[in-house]
């Protein structure tokens, strides 16, 4: 029989369980799910209304998903894979959050989250060998194990220029949008941020705002996504089809199914360059990221292909100076997140549409009328802030987490995020990420990631069980070399060259470096799988305490 959490009210009491999980996006859901199924009982907890993660929270015009349907969608359930139907190619947020919905209804996972609370501190307690979380409603939950899924993407961040608090007009967050519905008819409205959800947003606004500012501070490169509805025919097909999918999937370089090649760059003649370019370009997605193999690691290619892009913007945008401000410079293409887009070079076209270069006329304050730059004043109704989050170890830093011995996570990540394989830190005895700042991370299909994360994670968990261990952590030296590992491979790829989340660098006073896993995803799990099937040598293995 499944265990069952004590049942979690408004009162201010303690719970305990075998398993904690923080968070309810897609690593959170599947995290419980396989935990109840182990026999554990297990609870989660979760900042927002409801599940969905980031989709609960980014609900702002035009936000989609750029990944296929096919790659961000679980495959541990073919029960859920035939009774749900994507619509498109590339997904929107409602039927995103709508199949997160669909599957927390058919496992039954909503009853064993407590939503609308925030974890505020985790202490491990080395007596009792087990965490005790306060959260912000007063409970405290004592779990053996905690499982943070909280995502690389949960921490929003604001703009560091002052006055934002003097704005009269009305203020909103890309990361954390209204659930009731937002007009923009007649209004004169300004977007801050220009990566990826940026661009889904100008498209969207321009076609109902009077007059849309977008005061850019670093131009991205984005494609076209051409997304598609789904032929009945195409689904049933997809369908049938699930398991081989998900299968090279699993043992692909980027845990999805999207086109790769071995073909450097040079290794074709430059007409031939281009056709292969142009064939991408029509295609539309994030095809165009695996067209040349060392579209990464060579300057010279990557350059090439980046003003190949550069010149599709000049063809699409009809004024040639607001189209050279709108080409990127100074940075590999594909170094900043890919964005992919409906529309957002052609919105510039617009009239009423402008573009403001904050890098020729930088933003000195908001006022309480709009925004305020070197070049003047802008007056506005509606500010959209679409600036970002403090990626990958912001989640983990955002409350108190203590470990064995006073280890702060804080202190620990001072430098920068460290763990062993992303998964757990040592100092911090049972304590597990899913989607960790040194795995792969938002470099890999993200739910093949969680899944992957997960299923190693409870498989060290079941292990323990049966062998009646208490604890575990990694070793100090295996994570130090993990760590040489991750460093090792940053080197080699131009993803460190830019200045962006990846690296940290979009947050004041955050130490800069890629902390992210670069050797793809199949080496990622090749790594932690040769781990489990040698028996866990680089881990710390504590034994129960025997009781008096």
């Amino acid at each position: 029989m499944t265990a069952q959490p004590q049942d979690i009210s408004d009162a201010v009491q303690t719970i305990t369980v075998d398993a904690l999980v923080v968070g309810a996006g897609f690593g959170g859901l599947y995290a419980v799910h396989k935990l109840r199924e182990m026999g554990l009982s297990v609870v989660g907890v979760e900042a927002g209304g409801d599940v969905g993660g980031v989709w609960y929270w980014n609900r702002y015009p035009g936000a989609r998903c750029d990944l296929m349907c096919v790659d961000y969608s679980f495959g541990f359930s073919d029960e859920i894979q035939q009774e749900w139907t994507w619509s498109e190619q590339f997904a929107a947020q409602p039927e995103i959050l709508a199949y997160a919905n669909f599957v927390a209804d058919k496992l039954a996972l909503r009853p064993l989250f407590h939503f609308n609370t925030r974890v505020t501190r985790a202490k491990w307690d080395a007596d009792a060998q087990r965490w005790t979380a306060t959260t912000d409603r007063g409970q405290r939950i004592v779990a053996s194990y905690c499982i943070m899924a909280t995502g690389p993407l949960s921490i929003p961040k604001d703009p560091e220029f002052p006055g934002l608090a003097d704005f009269k007009g009305e203020l909103l967050r890309a990361a954390k949008w209204p659930h009731e519905p937002v007009s923009f008819k007649g209004k004169r409205v300004g977007l801050v941020g220009t990566g990826s959800s940026g661009i889904q947003i100008v498209p969207v606004v321009a076609e109902e705002a009077q007059a849309l500012h977008v005061f850019q501070r670093t131009p991205s490169f984005t494609m076209p996504m051409r997304n598609s509805r789904l032929d009945p025919d195409y689904v049933a097909e997809l369908k049938r089809h699930y398991p081989a999918i998900r299968a090279v999937a699993r043992a692909s370089q980027l845990g999805g199914v999207r086109p790769v090649t071995s073909r450097p760059f040079f290794s074709i003649t430059p007409s031939q360059r281009q056709r292969v370019m142009e064939d991408a370009w029509a295609r539309g997605g994030l095809d165009f990221l695996g067209i040349f193999s060392d579209l990464l690691t060579n300057p010279d290619a990557n350059e090439h292909v980046a003003e190949f892009v550069r010149g599709k913007i000049g063809e699409t945008v009809n004024d040639p100076v607001t189209a050279e401000k709108l080409k990127p410079r100074g940075y590999p293409i594909f170094a900043r997140r890919p964005c992919l887009d409906t529309g957002y070079y052609e919105s510039y076209n617009l009239p009423h549409v402008h573009l403001h270069d904050c890098l020729e006329h930088p933003i000195e304050r908001v006022t309480d009328k709009g925004i305020r730059t070197s070049a003047g004043e802008v007056e506005l109704d509606t500010l959209i802030l679409a600036t970002g989050y403090d990626g990958l170890s912001g989640a983990l830093m955002a409350f108190e987490v203590e470990g064995r011995a006073g280890h702060d996570v804080r202190t620990k990540w001072a430098g920068g995020a460290r763990s062993y394989l992303g998964l757990m830190m040592a100092g911090f005895p049972n304590l597990f990420m899913v989607c960790g700042p040194n795995g792969p991370a938002a470099l890999a299909n993200i739910i093949t990631l969680d899944e992957q994360n997960v299923n190693w994670i409870c498989d060290l968990i079941a292990h323990m069980r049966s062998q009646g261990i208490a604890t575990v952590e990694p070793r100090p030296e295996a994570e130090d070399e993990w760590m040489e590992t991750v460093f090792a491979l940053a080197q080699l790829t131009l993803v460190s060259k830019a200045n962006t989340w990846y690296t940290g660098t979009n947050v004041d006073g955050k130490p800069r470096g890629l902390i992210m896993y670069t050797g793809g995803f199949f080496k990622y799990n090749e790594a932690c799988t040769s781990v489990a099937q040698a028996g866990y040598p680089t881990l710390d293995f504590g034994k129960a305490q025997v009781q008096a």
